[in-house]
């Protein structure tokens, strides 16, 4: 399981902008099982996208497509951890 941690490189109003074609990338990916969560930090200095069944290569692959990441509007810190304990709902 991942942690991707995204830190804003442009202004929000540059993030903004790409803000619908990103959602649509997430939406692909919950479609596909891939991500169990997803929003905004709070501040908004970027964002949280947790994952579910994914190799770190898996991993990469979909950052690559994703549009902040393309446009150079955002840059991830990929953090793996190994759940011990989690709810079920």
């Amino acid at each position: 399981m991942f942690v991707l941690i995204s830190h804003y490189l442009r202004p929000l109003d540059e993030v903004d902008r790409w803000l619908s074609e990103h959602r649509a990338f997430l939406d692909r990916h919950y479609e596909a099982h891939h991500v169990l969560a997803s929003g905004p930090q709070n501040p908004r200095v970027g964002g949280i996208v947790v994952t579910h069944d994914l190799s770190r290569e898996e991993v990469e692959a979909m950052l690559a497509e994703d549009p902040f990441v393309r446009e150079g509007i955002s840059e991830y810190q990929i953090v793996e951890f190994k759940p011990t304990r989690a709810i079920n709902p």
